[in-house]
């Protein structure tokens, strides 16, 4: 006897983050994140074009690419349909313009940033 199965069987979106473990890289990158204060990303606002991706769902995806060693923007970029953790993080996007985000030269003293605080409060949680 098997358990039911039927890939024919329709499925409503899942709540990703009830599928992420209690002490998840994902939460401290979130809250690391989300704890920059709002002026930091002024600079990334435009008024033409298209609405770029949020900068702070940029820098998620980027440092939990980075804990997963994927450094590559297409490495990250196909984590964002693979990894569970990564889809949480962007909420379902998968954008495909990480590199131009990360040479961006208003990021890269932002992300060096980050990544210190970052390994510094995994540190002091005792996550690493």
């Amino acid at each position: 006897m098997f358990k039911y199965y039927n890939m024919n069987q329709v499925v409503l979106p899942l709540d990703l983050e009830i599928k992420l473990k209690e002490k998840d890289i994902a939460f401290a990158i979130h809250d690391l994140v989300e704890s920059i204060p709002d002026e930091a990303f002024d600079e990334f606002l435009r008024q033409t074009g298209r609405p770029a991706y949020h900068p702070r769902m940029m820098l998620k995806i980027i440092l939990c690419g980075y804990t997963q060693s994927a450094f590559s923007g297409r490495k990250i970029e196909a984590l964002l349909g693979d990894c569970i953790r990564m889809m949480w993080l962007a909420q379902g996007d998968e954008p495909s313009t990480i590199n131009r985000f990360r040479s961006n030269p208003l990021i890269e003293n932002l992300l060096r940033e980050c990544f210190v605080q970052f390994r510094n409060q995994l540190v002091e949680k005792e996550l690493i």
